[in-house]
């Protein structure tokens, strides 16, 4: 019986016999797509750090640094973060080939109805879970899931969509 090497790309080399190596390959060909949402999800989490930071240093510098009123440096952090955010969708994340011109209407669209579903959740998650600092943070951790969730699904099927 002739065994051969064949390399999966993560532990290294299997010996198998020559009959089976279509079937083998064939899984490469199924892990493949895995691999990428994976990839996709990864550099949209990074982007979404980044981002954050980002408008965070903006919101505090305002707030702390420059002492405008903390809903004017929010809203600013805010504006700020969607403009680094759709820069690192674009070209990052998504690596977009479609025109700003075509994708920034969608995406600030994408994110003002995320934000207005983040306030929902968060209306209909405090009323449910009641008062005190535990239910608070779990009602925002609640609103930032369903926020990130629907970003990220807007982007990825609708705002950078790949044409052709």
């Amino acid at each position: 019986m002739i065994w051969v090497p064949a390399f999966d790309g993560m532990s290294g080399v299997n010996w198998v016999r020559p009959e089976i190596m279509p079937s083998y390959s064939n899984l490469a060909l199924k892990i493949a797509p895995i691999r990428s949402l994976i990839a996709l999800i990864a550099r949209f989490g990074l982007a979404g750090l980044i981002n954050t930071g980002i408008g965070f240093a903006v919101i505090a510098g305002l707030d702390v640094g420059l002492h405008v009123s903390p809903p004017l440096a929010n809203a600013a952090g805010y504006l700020v973060g969607m403009g680094v955010g759709f820069v690192l969708n674009r070209r990052f994340v998504f690596k977009s080939q479609t025109s700003a011109r075509a994708t920034a209407p969608r995406y600030i669209a994408v994110v003002l109805a995320a934000f207005a579903l983040n306030q929902l959740i968060l209306r209909l998650a405090g009323a449910s879970l009641g008062p005190g600092a535990l239910p608070h943070l779990s009602a925002q951790l609640a609103g930032m899931v369903v926020y990130t969730l629907a970003v990220f699904l807007a982007c990825r099927f609708w705002v950078f969509r790949a044409v052709g």
